[in-house]
């Protein structure tokens, strides 16, 4: 099981970000011709361009995403990302103004037209595309382990271990999937998996490859092991409706270029993400 879970290591998911930039690509190229007329009337790019800023919806306290630095300014992946966007749809890096918001609002304050974008780690499900139009994944998240054990190197040295879960999330599922005789202890928070991993009360913790990164920057005596349970494209959110065809365009283009040159992975490892 190892082995096939290992199999997801940088280069296959730099393989699968190109193969969704060019299904992506190829989708909105057909959506574009088809609509021609009614996109040229659109106002939605024009609007942005008009006023000279993007506005874009990130999270300021989801290292190494989206966080705050100790000067109080916005960093992270998802920061970078977006100015990087500014630059390409405007000219300068600056020409964005970013909005934090919570997890209950990424989606809303694009469908209530507060933010043009949300960049807000959103993974791409087909029950949110019904709402909004998701981009080119520009990272592949996914359930990871933490442990501070070094005994613990594969999946199957935790088979009749205790694994930390969050409450009510999917990582529930993937463990007991790749894990069936680990003995699963629910928390409410990190703070509460840290605890018990301190305690010694869970010899690992399964959650978000995204999050528990920070964690082993924050905690060096902790690590990831290598396997991932399990694979969550990450997107910017985008307003549904011909009247955005042309800045969905741009958006998936400069995505795509970004995937193609090695700056998404780069910036990646930059903050540390796997």
């Amino acid at each position: 099981m190892d082995i096939g879970c290992n199999r997801w290591k940088a280069g296959c998911r730099l393989h699968l970000l190109i193969s969704a930039a060019i299904f992506f690509l190829l989708t909105f190229s057909i959506v574009t011709v088809a609509d021609t007329q009614l996109s040229a009337s659109a106002a939605e790019m024009s609007e942005i361009q008009r006023r000279g800023y993007i506005r874009i919806a990130v999270k300021d306290n989801l290292p190494p995403l989206g966080f705050r630095d100790t000067n109080g300014n916005l960093q992270g992946l998802e920061i970078d990302l977006a100015k990087a966007l500014a630059a390409d749809l405007l000219g300068k890096a600056d020409a964005v103004k970013l909005q934090p918001v919570t997890n209950s609002d990424r989606l809303s304050a694009v469908l209530d037209h507060k933010v043009d974008l949300a960049i807000a780690r959103v993974t791409a499900t087909a029950s949110r595309s019904r709402l909004v139009s998701f981009s080119v994944p520009y990272y592949f998240d996914g359930t990871v382990l933490v442990t501070k054990n070094t005994l613990f190197q594969r999946l199957s040295d935790l088979g009749k271990r205790k694994v930390a879960v969050l409450n009510n999330s999917s990582t529930i599922a993937d463990v007991r999937y790749y894990i069936p005789k680990a003995e699963l202890v629910g928390v409410d928070s990190y703070q509460a998996a840290f605890a018990l991993l301190e305690n010694n009360a869970a010899d690992a913790f399964a959650a978000d490859a995204s999050v528990l990164s920070s964690w082993v920057q924050q905690y060096p005596q902790y690590r990831l092991l290598s396997a991932k349970l399990s694979t969550q494209p990450l997107s910017v959110v985008m307003p549904k409706g011909l009247q955005y065809d042309p800045l969905r365009r741009q958006v998936n283009q400069a995505i795509a270029r970004y995937i193609n040159s090695g700056w998404l992975k780069q910036r990646a490892t930059y903050w540390g993400l796997r």
